[in-house]
């Protein structure tokens, strides 16, 4: 469960400063029609609004994250939440480390400040309820009971939609330094990393084991956005009805390491991933989290197929 639907008070340590979460990711695609297929097909709730195309979960009001038009795939960029008295307080740190303020993009309100981050990434900060997870989501598995079959016949296997947005992975050009913008400017904390390929970041007031993360290419953009689903058989039956209707390349089913999360991920037409989550690790606000640097080879994943030779290539490269 979120906070969403009331003001919650800060839950950090005494004197900490940070953003509650990551409130929406905004992806820029040529055909937005068909991004309405995509991730319609994958479970979410997609509906036309004024400037773009809406991601929410069914049953939930929250918008995760939209999609425009665009010239060719790109990420737009990224809002994060933050409670209302934090506002003007991480605006005058942000401008106190030397960032300039932007005006927002066509189409987009002032609902908070704007910003060029690393990498050139717009980024906006606005008061708004807190949407990552106050607690571990809880994720449900057959009962173990003696002499019962547990699995459901195929026709009556209900396959679970999405029940929020977990994380973004994004790509970056150095590792270190996207860590350090976001820890001195956002108030994010290193979870793990993998050497400087990839790296993870949770919130202060409590977050999973990450709702921001990095991979090391040479220029930004958008890897996946990862969606919670509630067991694993949903991340089956999603990635199974997701190839029955015709989006069949992507990685899985496997589980993580870092993060500890089950994982299917499914490539969009644009080369970017969504990804079917459960179980992911959470971390929270008062917790002595010890972050590790762990071997790439011991550390991506710990079961699951091959991983496809360009499941990290960035399609929003310049080079690509």
């Amino acid at each position: 469960m979120t906070a969403i639907g009331g003001h919650v008070s800060s839950s950090a340590r005494a004197g900490d400063l940070g953003v509650h979460s990551l409130h929406e990711f905004v992806l820029g695609v040529p055909d937005v029609a068909e991004a309405a297929t995509f991730y319609h097909a994958f479970g979410l709730e997609v509906s036309n609004e004024s400037n773009a195309l809406a991601l929410r979960t069914f049953g939930h009001e929250h918008r995760w994250g939209a999609v425009v038009e665009s010239a060719r795939k790109q990420l737009h960029h990224l809002s994060f939440g933050c409670f209302p008295e934090d506002v003007q307080r991480l605006r005058a740190r942000i401008e106190g480390n030397g960032v300039r303020l932007v005006d927002p993009p066509p189409g987009f309100e002032n609902e908070g400040f704007w910003f060029r981050g690393h990498d050139n990434v717009l980024i906006e900060v606005r008061s708004a309820p807190k949407s990552s997870p106050d607690t571990k989501s809880v994720a449900t598995w057959p009962d173990a009971l003696p002499s019962v079959g547990r699995a459901p016949t195929r026709q009556n296997a209900r396959q679970g939609r999405p029940r929020r947005l977990s994380h973004i992975l994004i790509f970056t050009s150095d590792i270190d330094e996207a860590l350090g913008f976001y820890s001195r400017n956002l108030g994010l904390r290193l979870s793990d990393r993998s050497a400087d390929i990839v790296a993870f970041m949770h919130g202060i007031h409590g977050s999973d084991h990450h709702l921001l993360a990095f991979v090391k290419s040479d220029s930004p953009g958008l890897h996946h956005c990862s969606w919670d689903v509630g067991s694993i058989d949903d991340i089956g039956l999603g990635a199974m009805n997701m190839a029955g209707k015709g989006y069949a390349k992507g990685w899985g089913l496997g589980r993580h390491v870092l993060g500890s999360n089950f994982f299917h991920y499914v490539r969009d037409p644009w080369g970017s991933y969504s990804e079917y989550s459960c179980d992911i690790d959470y971390i929270s606000a008062n917790a002595e989290w010890s972050a590790g640097d762990y071997p790439p080879d011991d550390s991506f994943y710990l079961w699951g197929p091959e991983v496809p030779a360009d499941f990290a290539f960035n399609y929003e490269s310049p080079n690509a």
